[in-house]
């Protein structure tokens, strides 16, 4: 049996429901930090999850907590709240044997609430249900207890009440962890098993790997094996995470840490891989389902000299965030790149800001769109990542596009809101649950993922002035009347602009991009025409004006000869720059297909 005083356990709840600053208020009390070194969210070291105020990584602490005499080690994993990094979630879970499941006093269970929470029982967790913010004056704690009760089938007096601003309830939360969460149950007499959680580089140290010590116990100097990548090496230093790493000589079954072992190459650890010691035969651990990038845009170097450290770039940030892919490809408008898969939008933007600053790059990104499948007339199926891919149209026997289920937790009173903007996106009507005494409704549909990964939570926000959620999970592949839309700027096809669109909607939606697109490219000495085609047909035309110079202006008199003859240079000139004359497409217009609406 592994050691009976240790706890590993994490935070889950929706986003700002208080998950870091109770994990805040729970390194003051165990005395990890000072109160002279304290300051609001802790753990979120990251530049971005400062500004944000939003956790987007997963964050590791080891918390030593006295109960009775005795010692108890909690190990504290903290995870994000947004849908966009459910897979950091799902992550943390597999180290943990509980989990603090938190609803703000105010708002209730909200939809990534549940989502956390069917995660954690999936993972056959003990789920401690915690009502936070208590302290709030619109607080309704004993509604939210209902909610819980409801929904987890829990006791009332299983239901904790908490307000980290003031540290009330925390002492009870934290002799619950004590009390409710089982120990680990790895066999310290095994052989050593370590799973592998997650991973960061060191330009000194070379490859960190956290690992959760599932069996056995691994020592400093151990040559131990990675089974994925079946590569050695000798463990130069382990340790747990306290205030910063803390080196120790051995991990044990149930502990969770890091391990150093000079590991230069980043494709020789893999997230979800197991590490034992060479010359043992073990079973590998299950490891994790590997996630499915749901939108993919184009990444770009604006220097075409920057391409190798873009790519030594994302394959650092790769190893730390294991649900973000990427592969190469090349734009005729924008040269070598990648393109690069994400799990949503937010995703999306928090990966290239972090690349822009942790490798001081500069990026031209283009228009994200999601992954559609084709069926061929010689009937192989394909998958399609961008319109770059989409076979030619005699090639095409079907096209399919994801369909996602999504649910939407809102006051009833805007449930009208909710339902006109679901019917906008086409969605599919699924069912309504009544939460809260009535006055919150959870509704259900199954909707095109192209018609809401864009702009509908911000549609979602609005129409319930703020208090709507969402969450969302990819069910399965339809067929659909889809067509790929060219963009032509002077005549010439820019692949990083096009577009997969249904086929009714193609006009209306092309033309607002090519007014979009008039408004961002500036003027030339020549007209520009800007087109949008679908087979080669054109379907939608804007121009723009060239700049004009007046030529005749120094002539205030004489024959009217001498005017013709300036104009008609001046038009001779044009029709030759316009043959000959290219244009610059700026970033901003690669972002012109985003908006659903002309703002």
């Amino acid at each position: 049996m592994s050691n009976p005083r240790i706890r590993n356990f994490s935070i889950i709840a929706h986003i700002d429901h208080g998950k870091s600053t109770l994990a805040d208020r729970m390194l003051l009390r165990t005395g990890v930090i000072s109160p002279r070194e304290f300051h609001e969210q802790m753990l979120d070291d990251m530049d971005l999850e400062r500004e944000r105020g939003i956790t987007i990584k997963a964050h590791t602490i080891q918390l030593p907590y006295d109960v009775d005499g005795e010692t108890y080690l909690l190990n504290l994993i903290d995870t994000p709240g947004h849908v966009d990094f459910s897979y950091e979630v799902s992550r943390s879970l597999a180290a943990c044997e509980g989990t603090l499941l938190l609803a703000d006093a105010t708002q209730g269970m909200e939809a990534q609430t549940l989502a956390n929470a069917y995660l954690a029982l999936e993972a056959n967790l003990e789920i401690v249900p915690v009502v936070s913010k208590v302290d709030l004056p619109a607080a309704d704690p004993e509604g939210v207890a209902e909610e819980f009760i409801q929904f987890l089938g829990c006791a009332r007096e299983e239901i904790l009440f908490v307000s980290a601003k003031t540290g009330h309830g925390v002492e009870e939360v934290m002799r619950a962890l004590v009390d409710r969460v089982p120990p680990p149950a790895g066999s310290l007499d095994a052989d050593p098993r370590a799973l592998i959680y997650d991973a960061v580089y060191d330009d000194y140290r070379g490859v960190i790997a956290y690992v959760r010590m599932v069996d056995g116990e691994l020592r400093v100097s151990d040559e131990v094996v990675m089974l994925a990548t079946g590569r050695r090496y000798e463990i130069g230093e382990l340790g747990v995470f306290g205030k910063g790493p803390v080196p120790r000589r051995a991990l044990a079954a149930g502990e969770v840490g890091y391990l150093i072992a000079s590991i230069k190459s980043l494709s020789d650890v893999r997230v979800g891989d197991t590490v034992t010691r060479a010359k043992t035969t073990v079973e590998p651990l299950p490891g994790y389902r590997q996630p499915q990038p749901m939108v993919y845009c184009g990444l770009y170097p604006s220097a075409t000299e920057n391409f190798e450290s873009l790519r030594r770039a994302l394959d650092r940030l790769a190893l730390n965030d294991s649900s973000f892919t990427f592969q190469p490809e090349s734009s005729a408008a924008l040269g070598f790149g990648f393109r690069c898969g994400f799990l949503g939008l937010l995703h999306m933007e928090i990966v290239q800001e972090r690349l822009e600053r942790e490798s001081d790059l500069d990026l031209v990104q283009t228009a994200p769109n999601v992954t559609y499948r084709v069926v061929r007339t010689d009937g192989e199926l394909v998958e399609v990542h961008c319109p770059a891919e989409v076979p030619e149209p005699t090639a095409i026997c079907e096209f399919h596009e994801p369909v996602a289920r999504l649910q939407v937790l809102t006051p009833h009173e805007t449930i009208g809101a909710v339902m006109s903007l679901a019917e906008e996106r086409r969605a599919e009507y699924k069912g309504i649950e009544y939460l809260h005494g009535g006055t919150r409704a959870l509704l259900t549909y199954e909707v095109a993922f192209a018609e809401i990964v864009f702009d509908f939570y911000d549609k979602l926000k609005s129409a319930t002035r703020g208090y709507g959620t969402m969450d969302y999970e990819l069910v399965a592949y339809r067929p659909a009347d889809l067509v790929k839309v060219d963009i032509l700027v002077h005549g010439q096809a820019v692949d990083a602009l096009s577009m997969i669109l249904r086929r009714g909607e193609a006009p209306a939606r092309a033309r607002r991009v090519l007014v979009r697109l008039q408004r961002e490219i500036p003027r030339h000495l020549f007209q520009v025409a800007l087109q949008a085609a679908i087979n080669g047909k054109v379907i939608a035309r804007e121009n723009i004006r060239p700049l004009s110079k007046n030529v005749t202006a120094k002539c205030y008199g004489g024959d009217i000869t001498r005017k013709r003859k300036l104009l008609e240079r001046q038009k001779a000139g044009k029709r030759r720059m316009k043959s000959i004359g290219s244009v610059e497409v700026p970033q901003k217009a690669f972002l012109a297909v985003l908006g659903r609406e002309d703002s």
